[in-house]
């Protein structure tokens, strides 16, 4: 995760987001694009080539007055694409990421040897997997002590991606949650409105599942007024064939991040969906985030997603094949495959 939702219900925002998209495309010299394999997702030449030793890694940064950036990614990724083409493809975002990072790749499914904090050695694999890294690309900015100072599980287009570098680049982990750091410092256009869905939970909202467990899964929502990735969601997402046909397995309850509205929680606490927001360490909006029949967290969708992989994250959980299948993304491969074998279309981006 996002993965990361961008056009909004309105014509006025859409046509700004519009021109916002096409002055970051601009940007990025079309020999770049153009010279680029459709599945070779190469970072950078200013990534440092290491020998994955991140406690080597983490001192030699700190040496430099820099902190350590480990990125995850994969061929093929088009989200991953996205990071490196148009992201860093922005000279003001490479140049601030240069000046304060020390960045290393590492390949979800690659083979190399990676040694750990604690002195761990494993493949890069493993060490995705040791991780739970489920999305992809995923960021991991460390500490000089080697203390992870965030992490951003998928895509954050890039004035997010700015606003993130700013945190961290700062040190502002000990001060402030990202989350608000993110609303004071990622502004963008977009409808300033709350979109509702048929099939929200009417309020108030009890979603208690600790005494009575539920018949369905439970997917919680956490949106933003000024959001364009949320204005998207409702857009796009939601609207896509795909997440129309498995929507309706759950129950959906929508939250503003920073609101005032009191609920019982899936624990069985009564919070202020603020309150319930800092617990569960919501900082991207839109977050989904699922509960099984119990109550306990199944899964989360925390970055952009675009249609085929926000169905591919209602079915991962809708299916219950997060119970038996641990790796997010060996899932999607699978569901791409079986879609295009019964002579369907996956449009990935």
């Amino acid at each position: 995760m996002g993965n990361n939702l961008h056009s909004t219900v309105h014509s006025f925002p859409l046509f700004l987001l519009k021109g916002l998209l096409l002055a970051t495309l601009a940007a990025t010299p079309i020999a770049v694009i153009a010279a680029t394999p459709p599945h070779a997702i190469e970072p950078p030449s200013w990534f440092r080539e290491t020998f994955l030793d991140i406690r080597e890694d983490v001192r030699d940064a700190a040496k430099e007055g820099r902190r350590l950036l480990v990125y995850f990614g994969q061929d093929g990724c088009p989200y991953c694409r996205e990071l490196m083409h148009v992201s860093f493809g922005d000279k003001t975002l490479a140049d601030k990421t240069q000046r304060h990072f020390s960045a290393v790749a590492v390949n979800v499914w690659g083979d190399r040897e990676v040694t750990w904090i604690d002195g761990t050695t494993l493949s890069e694999k493993a060490f995705a997997a040791r991780l739970k890294v489920q999305f992809t690309p995923t960021l991991l900015f460390f500490d000089e002590k080697g203390g992870v100072a965030l992490r951003i599980n998928g895509y954050y287009p890039p004035h997010r991606l700015h606003a993130a570098l700013d945190y961290v680049a700062g040190k502002y982990e000990s001060r402030i949650t990202f989350a608000e750091f993110l609303k004071n410092h990622a502004r963008e256009p977009a409808s300033g409105k709350l979109h509702d869905q048929p099939f929200f939970l009417k309020p108030p909202l009890d979603l208690d599942r600790s005494r009575r467990p539920g018949t369905r899964p439970l997917a919680v929502l956490f949106e933003q007024k000024q959001c364009a990735a949320c204005d998207e969601l409702h857009q796009r997402g939601f609207a896509s064939r795909g997440a129309r046909a498995l929507i309706g397995k759950f129950d959906v309850a929508r939250l503003e991040l920073f609101g005032s509205e009191r609920l019982v929680t899936p624990q069985g606490k009564t919070l202020t969906a603020a309150q319930w927001g800092r617990e569960m360490k919501i900082a991207y909006t839109p977050t989904l985030i699922f509960f099984d029949a119990k109550g306990t967290e199944a899964f989360r969708i925390e970055a952009y997603l675009r249609p085929f992989h926000l169905a591919s994250s209602l079915d991962y959980v809708a299916s219950g094949a997060y119970r038996n299948e641990p790796s997010f993304q060996r899932f999607i491969q699978g569901r791409a495959e079986r879609i295009r074998a019964g002579g369907g279309r996956v449009d990935l981006w």
